[in-house]
């Protein structure tokens, strides 16, 4: 009974909004929107029906084909095709296809036949008509920035392919460190940014290797070490957690200032070096997280930061992955202690008393109160990690 009564409300509105579509043809039709004082038939109907901008638009859009689909339109004047079926043949389906998709909104749902008008051929562009220009458009603000991407589609299929094909390779490589980990220390499952990351660092891996000494590939950070502050080039200022986030594996290049004025600049080297990795990544063949199993894309730590003195050395140094490493330096967990028996806290427990001989400070402020269960981190054995890539920071020193 329940469904008689849903079939039979339904023809009728469907009979309803065929009249209304109607109408909103014939208010078109002879320029009456003016007098009402709306700026168009959909701002009118948005008004007068209170429907959403969505709404309006598809009845403005079915009542400006009505004349070339009279099948579908007496379908919905009857009350056997629903205004969003009819809608979405109105928005995009060819000329002369009327008594091809009447039959088939008989059986097909919206989603079905959106996928119908979609497979549609469609007629050859016109050839004096320019196509559009692929473009990327950027939005910053205090909280980030937003890209817009615009592309041709045999453009945008390779693009979505290799997006698909990291997406892939981060979930393969997520279940094969996480898969028997504890519930509660996995990382997220990785998403389409991490995806977009991972391509954009492929690239640029690649390109550097290709150029090593291509300057254009490369994040610039100007450093003031005296003032503590850091600012990408030709960018925002940097914060603290951001600052010591990228600086904390780097390449460095000193820049001389005297009176503010920049005197010289010193050779670029990297803060941790290939033999220093290896090492590193002898030591500890994951991240130093306790129940996290990455290790690919590690990045190398220092437990008391180099700009307070710390030192770039292995007793100093631990690697973390990208994830616990964001964390760490936006204070969700916290890292300390030697690096053969670190302390691994977060917000749930108080923090434990570091041991005597632990590096001051361990990159954190020792009132966060950010702790979790002590746990020892060493003897877990997996694949040794790929090197990933790094920021290139320049610093200035003041010379007396």
């Amino acid at each position: 009974v329940l469904f008689e009564e849903l079939a039979e409300l339904a023809g009728q509105r469907n009979a309803i909004d065929g009249r209304i579509v109607e109408i909103a043809a014939e208010i078109e039709r002879d320029e009456l929107c003016g007098a009402t004082g709306a700026r168009s038939v959909a701002a009118l109907l948005g008004w007068k029906l209170a429907l959403s901008p969505a709404n309006a638009h598809t009845i403005t859009t079915v009542a400006g084909r009505l004349e070339e689909f009279p099948r579908c339109a007496a379908g919905l004047a009857e009350g056997r095709l629903s205004l969003d079926q009819v809608g979405v043949i109105a928005a995009r389906a060819g000329e002369g296809s009327d008594e091809h998709y009447a039959a088939l909104a008989e059986v097909a749902t919206v989603s079905q036949l959106r996928t119908a008008v979609k497979l549609e051929p469609r007629p050859d562009p016109d050839p004096a008509r320019p196509a559009p220009a692929p473009s990327i458009t950027k939005t910053s603000t205090d909280e980030g920035s937003c890209y817009r991407i615009k592309l041709p589609h045999l453009d945008a299929a390779k693009f979505d392919a290799a997006l698909a094909s990291h997406r892939d390779a981060l979930f393969a490589e997520w279940k094969r460190d996480h898969a028997e980990s504890d519930p509660e220390d996995r990382p997220p499952l990785p998403g389409t940014v991490d995806a977009l990351m991972r391509l954009v660092e492929a690239g640029w891996d690649a390109e550097a290797a290709r150029r090593p000494h291509g300057q254009h590939t490369t994040v610039v950070v100007h450093l003031d070490v005296q003032q503590r502050a850091a600012a990408l080039h030709l960018g925002p200022l940097l914060t603290d957690a951001e600052r010591q986030y990228l600086t904390c594996d780097a390449t460095c290049e000193v820049w001389f200032e005297r009176g503010g004025e920049v005197i010289g600049a010193g050779r670029a080297s990297r803060v941790i070096s290939r033999r220093l990795r290896r090492a590193l990544e002898h030591r500890h063949r994951s991240c130093a997280v306790p129940g996290c199993g990455a290790t690919r894309g590690l990045h190398a730590h220092h437990l008391r930061h180099w700009e307070d003195g710390g030192p770039t050395e292995l007793a100093n140094l631990v690697l973390l992955c990208p994830y616990h490493h964001r964390c760490h330096h936006r204070g969700l967990i916290t890292i300390s202690g030697p690096a053969d028996a670190l302390t691994v806290t977060d917000e749930t427990d108080p923090a434990p008393d570091p041991p005597a001989n632990a590096p001051n400070g361990g990159g954190t402020n020792p009132s966060n109160p950010n702790h979790h269960p002590t746990r020892p981190v060493t003897g877990r054995m997996h694949r040794t990690p790929n090197t990933p890539g790094h920021n290139e920071i320049h610093s200035r020193h003041r010379v007396e």
